[in-house]
């Protein structure tokens, strides 16, 4: 199935536009998971099973897997998914951006050895570094465009010429990918939930392409100034992605119980503002 159109199913099916990030940290993890081989899969699966009818898809961070030698996990982990919960697309945050042989490699990594449904990428190497992504017409490719940190601003609030004029770096790159990357209509972009007045100006540089919206939570973006800016006519367009609050809201043996609570609080939320 095409990203996007089991993106657009998850969110009618499912009445949500959250995007649960799976950032498995095994320091956090409850004591009865702890020192055992498997622990981020069993940590990880348990909160997918708990919260999967909540979700419009679900976003594991591959640094957090393979800096515990667990990319087997991570491939189990979405096997799982596409078997457990079929339909819920599944979006591998690698943030990968290189020359075209080795995306060429990388696309391959997320797409046929992780079976992910798309990937994040960064586009600043240009063109020819997300052809090898775009080869994949089913598949979502993700592009960083305004992202949260703060120091994001340091490069995509640069002003560029341009041939349609005068913008910001952040501001170029959407209508880019808008107007000419995304002939298979497989691209979306991330941008910050920190930064409201910028969702709303790429929304409206974009039209109706999704956007990957990381921020609420922890690192305190407002979800109402989120919707106001960056949601479509229809009340979807976004995947707004919150990943610590969800998988550390609870300690015991409990978790995924607890997990599902703030889930359901925060898919809730979002949807009080659609």
């Amino acid at each position: 199935m095409h990203f996007m159109t089991a993106l657009r199913a998850a969110w009618q099916q499912r009445d949500s536009l959250l995007c649960v990030g799976l950032d498995p940290d095994p320091a956090r993890f409850p004591a009865h998971l702890q020192g055992r081989s498997d622990a981020i899969l069993r940590f990880c699966t348990q909160i997918v099973d708990a919260t999967a009818d909540l979700v419009c898809c679900f976003k594991p961070q591959i640094a957090y897997f393979a800096a515990h030698r667990a990319e087997d996990q991570l491939e189990a982990l979405v096997e799982h998914i596409h078997a457990r919960h079929p339909g819920t697309p599944v979006v591998l945050d690698a943030k990968r951006g290189d020359i075209g042989s080795t995306a060429e490699q990388y696309a391959i990594e997320a797409f046929e050895r992780f079976k992910a449904d798309a990937i994040t990428v960064n586009p600043y190497m240009g063109r020819d570094s997300v052809d090898p992504y775009l080869a994949y017409p089913d598949k979502g490719v993700i592009l960083l465009c305004r992202t949260s940190n703060p120091g994001g601003s340091d490069l995509q609030f640069l002003e560029v010429d341009t041939s349609k004029g005068r913008m910001k770096l952040y501001e170029h790159v959407a209508r880019t990918v808008a107007e000419d990357w995304n002939a298979s209509g497989n691209c979306a972009l991330v941008v910050g939930a920190t930064f409201p007045a910028e969702i709303a100006r790429v929304r409206a540089l974009v039209g109706e392409l999704p956007l990957l919206v990381p921020g609420i939570g922890a690192q305190g973006g407002d979800i109402a100034a989120t919707l106001a800016a960056g949601r479509t006519e229809n009340g979807t367009g976004l995947m707004i992605n919150s990943s610590r609050a969800v998988l550390y809201a609870g300690k015991g043996e409990d978790f995924a119980e607890a997990a599902r609570r703030v889930a359901e609080e925060t898919r809730d939320a979002i949807n009080a503002y659609r």
